[in-house]
């Protein structure tokens, strides 16, 4: 399985998506509700630049971003980013998500000033039609129609539109910290106070189990803390068997799509019937355990079985050796002689002819 996909699969299920952010925004608390996010499509952008000025379809950033998803509740739109091992940490991360969060509201002035022109033209329309069945007297616009001044008309955004806020979280799947810069300050050597005053830093969002402490990661509500926890752990089987047995109930009942991630970035080797509702991750695992323990009795009565040929083969070849010095002997032939055609020491030959 590859990781990417198993992630990505598993975080687009409204709930954990809406998980994720009611930790990071609400630190736990369910404000933002599964039921009323809707996705959004990322793709309707574009960026603004390319080769030659050209314009480059945000499908492709998207793809080098690995971005999970986009949601919209209508009070804020989230992006969720995803990255599933140390190999994919990508280090200009504030300046990706930073971009991504400027076209999202480049997007949104766009769709705004689409909008206005559309009303507007229905209008102009709507007023024509009634000025020739009024014998083609052209009347003003109503008093309680708009008309924009000279800076909304040319940006599209009027003074009283406003956005909605555009909030990124980079979730890291892997065991490892994140050891990527988390802001664009971080990306430089500018120390001056006086050109930071007049910058704006961008902070990554981000969820990095190695980097949070188990109580952190236990306010998640759904299967994401099962994931994270397991993954913060996987390398250390001591704790990993303490966290299981602590959280023994949580971990006997995980959504498959959850144990796929676990196995995806782990590689545990753990299985489990596919036609199951739920998975008991314990057991799963002691499965995976005892399996191992009959592979290595097995794989230790072939390795007996080998030795005993192999000490059979020694027994017939030394039982051979000492057959071939006696008849030597006879033959009149000398210990050193002997020795050489034997392949064995004169010491040895000796004690075989009893000398």
């Amino acid at each position: 399985m590859k990781a990417d996909s198993v992630t990505k699969d598993f975080v687009s299920d409204a709930d954990v998506f809406a998980d994720v952010f009611n930790y990071y925004i609400y630190g736990g608390e369910r404000v933002i509700c599964p039921q009323e996010l809707t996705e959004r499509d990322p793709t309707e952008l574009a960026l603004p630049y390319g080769a030659d000025g050209a314009v480059v379809a945000v499908q492709r950033f998207r793809d080098v971003m690995k971005l999970y998803g986009a949601m919209t509740d209508g009070k804020a739109g989230y992006v969720l980013c995803g990255v599933e091992n140390q190999t994919s940490i990508h280090y200009a991360m504030a300046v990706r998500n930073n971009l991504y969060d400027a076209l999202d509201y480049a997007g949104q002035v766009e769709e705004a000033a689409k909008s206005h022109r559309k009303a507007m033209r229905r209008k102009r329309g709507q007023r024509q039609k009634k000025s020739r069945r009024a014998g083609g007297n052209s009347r003003p616009a109503g008093k309680d129609e708009k008309s924009p001044n000279k800076g909304e008309f040319l940006g599209g955004f009027w003074k009283e539109d406003k956005l909605i806020p555009t909030i990124t979280v980079t979730i890291y799947f892997g065991s490892d910290e994140w050891d990527g810069p988390l802001s664009l300050f971080d990306m430089m050597e500018v120390t001056d106070p006086k050109v930071l005053s007049l910058m704006d830093n961008y902070h990554v969002n981000l969820i990095a189990p190695a980097q949070m402490t188990d109580e952190e990661i236990k306010k998640f509500r759904t299967d994401l803390r099962e994931v994270l926890l397991f993954i913060k752990y996987s390398r250390d089987n001591e704790k990993l068997k303490q966290v299981l047995k602590a959280n023994e109930g949580r971990f006997r009942g995980v959504d498959p799509r959850a144990v796929d991630v676990i196995e995806a970035v782990t590689n545990m080797g753990i299985r489990y019937e596919k036609k199951e509702g739920k998975v008991d991750v314990c057991k799963a695992i002691d499965d995976m355990k005892l399996e191992a323990r009959r592979e290595g009795i097995k794989e230790g009565a072939r390795i007996g079985e080998r030795r005993g040929r192999r000490q059979g083969e020694k027994k017939g070849i030394l039982k051979q050796a000492r057959k071939s010095a006696r008849n030597f002997y006879k033959m009149g032939l000398g210990v050193e002689q002997i020795a050489a055609g034997v392949g064995y020491n004169e010491e040895m030959v000796r004690q075989w002819l009893e000398l």
